[in-house]
């Protein structure tokens, strides 16, 4: 198992983690951000 941080939680953070999602889907992705609200699209 991979595990991922990325830094970041607005729109480009939480598509890099999406995308790390579907590739790898055993990898653990942890996502840190000082933003208030994370981003967020169904």
């Amino acid at each position: 198992m991979r595990r991922v941080v990325v830094i970041g939680a607005v729109a480009s953070g939480m598509s890099a983690a999406s995308v790390i999602k579907r590739e790898a889907p055993d990898a653990e992705v942890v996502v840190f951000g000082r933003e208030a609200y994370i981003s967020y699209g169904a």
